[in-house]
């Protein structure tokens, strides 16, 4: 008897801009680097989605600002977030050039 169980790439929504007009858009490999990541390959996850982290940091002061005031909230938070645009932009640039 084989039983059939569905996989975590089961439930992944497809991405409606590559379904739509045929090519990546900037936030393509997120949900499978967050899969990579949680699952312990750290290498993968990053090959997949190079802003995975930057967007973890970024999110992740948040979180912290949220339970306990950060002193430098604003600056820290606007540094973390033009380096995961930029982390996003080049890693976009270079996908797609190299496509």
């Amino acid at each position: 008897m084989k039983l059939f169980l569905l996989q975590p790439e089961d439930y992944m929504l497809p991405c409606l801009n590559k379904s739509i007009f045929g090519f990546d858009c900037m936030g393509c490999g997120i949900q499978r680097s967050l899969h990579l990541l949680f699952h312990g390959e750290f290498i993968a996850a990053f090959y997949m989605y190079p802003a995975i982290y930057p967007l973890l940091g970024l999110f992740t002061v948040i979180g912290i600002n949220i339970f306990k005031k950060i002193k430098y909230f604003n600056k820290i938070i606007t540094i973390l977030a033009i380096i995961t645009v930029a982390t996003i932009m080049v890693s976009f640039t270079i996908k797609t050039l190299i496509n």
